[in-house]
């Protein structure tokens, strides 16, 4: 039996059901995932970087792989770029777009870089000494104007800053210094821009971390104003952290900005979405697609406006590959969460059954919901199996024959 046919056996088994077809069709056609550069490039664990055959070297090899990805999938037509490991060759970020375009990409988020030169080693904007703390602002303000020239509206915050030891500096100084300088960053947000501010528990920072928490963020945004917001990034939790809980009361405070999606089974491990926990990824989408199908507000439009935003580190398993699978990943849990009858499940918890609620909630997640993505694949006239399609290109032999093996790459270094 031929997908098509598979996909009539489905669509008739969901219709019995009273699953309205043709809609979860159009919807999954217009799901967008944004990638990383960083991602395309031999990034790695703390520990070493294997170098990978064909890794991006430069920042438009990772856009030409990102369009790789794009044209398997048809749902990644966006990429962050992190700076100054993206930089553009010759400087020019205009130009740098329109390659971009030319490839049919566009510019997504733009990540600031304040964790890796020696300045920072007490931290960036909670940095005790004011002129490592004016270089911080500086890149930050730099990125702001970055957003402009390369045409994107998200600025994606994540801050090292930290304390190893008791007492090494003032843990109310390091939240003034914060608060003082996101809001400088804020008021340089370009038009239509806004700032995603991202929270870690620990690490690299061990004692204390300035922003450890989503509350932490959330507290920041509500202070900065309604064009900040928090994002999640899924391996940024202590091990039973209830993210889709989080998801859930970040949407209903209009609060939820966007993801970093990846995968953790101990610390922030970065591994492939969904490869460890799909049942919580579906969970997530759950609330996000329940939201954005509900009349609650602010939690419709906050859902609908939501970055999905991938944030891997590939060191063993390659680079285009396994970004193409967390696409796919995405693409299914987001499917399954369509599936959920919504209006049934209402009444279910309306009248306290627990069992039945939860069980027709699990029926949607265990739909093999492939056929269902073959047609939608199909319309959008991607590869019916992307990864097969990526491995039957020649496109990873390519580029491993024209760039080589290089221990480590990015863009622009001095």
């Amino acid at each position: 039996m031929n997908h098509l046919d598979q996909f009539e056996n489905l669509a008739d088994s969901l219709t019995q059901q009273g699953i309205d077809v043709a809609a979860v069709t159009e919807a999954l056609k217009v799901q967008k995932i944004e990638t990383p550069s960083w991602g395309y490039a031999n990034s790695g664990t703390r520990f070493k970087n294997f170098g990978w055959p064909g890794a991006a070297r430069t920042t438009r090899e990772k856009i030409d792989d990102a369009a790789m990805v794009h044209k398997m999938t048809g749902m990644a037509p966006l990429v962050a770029i992190h700076i100054p490991w993206d930089k553009p060759e010759d400087g020019d970020y205009v130009a740098f777009r329109q390659y971009a375009q030319e490839q049919g990409v566009q510019i997504g988020a733009v990540n600031p870089n304040v964790f890796q030169d020696n300045q920072y080693r007490l931290g960036s904007l909670a940095n005790p000494n004011p002129a490592n703390r004016e270089l911080a602002l500086d890149h930050l303000l730099e990125c702001c104007e970055i957003m402009t020239k390369v045409k994107s509206d998200v600025l994606s915050l994540w801050f090292a800053d930290g304390t190893n030891y008791a007492g090494q500096d003032s843990l109310r100084g390091r939240k003034h210094r914060f608060e003082a300088g996101l809001n400088q960053v804020y008021e340089h947000l370009p038009a239509g821009g806004r700032m995603l501010i991202e929270y870690k528990f620990f690490e690299p920072a061990f004692y204390s971390t300035d922003i450890p928490d989503w509350g932490t963020a959330f507290a920041l945004a509500l202070k900065l104003g309604e064009y900040a917001q928090v994002l999640v990034d899924l391996g940024h939790h202590a091990s039973g952290v209830n993210i889709e809980q989080i998801v859930a009361f970040l949407l209903d405070e209009g609060q939820l900005g966007g993801f970093h999606f990846n995968n953790r089974k101990y610390a922030d491990d970065d591994l492939v979405v969904g490869s460890v926990n799909p049942y919580e990824l579906f969970l997530i989408y759950n609330e996000l697609t329940g939201a954005a199908l509900s009349s609650d507000e602010p939690a419709k439009t906050t859902a609908q406006n939501v970055a999905y935003m991938i944030d891997q580190s590939h060191n063993i398993e390659g680079k285009l590959a396994p970004m193409i699978l967390s696409v796919l990943n995405c693409q299914e849990a987001y499917a399954k969460s369509l599936l959920v009858q919504r209006e049934e499940l209402a009444g279910l918890q309306g009248t306290g059954e627990v069992l039945a609620a939860h069980n027709l909630l699990t029926e949607a997640y265990r739909v093999d919901v492939r056929p269902l993505l073959a047609k939608v694949r199909d319309e959008l006239e991607v590869p019916v199996d992307p990864i097969k399609a990526y491995r039957e290109s020649g496109y990873e032999g390519a580029i491993a024959s024209e760039r080589g093996t290089v221990d480590s790459s990015g863009g622009y270094q001095n």
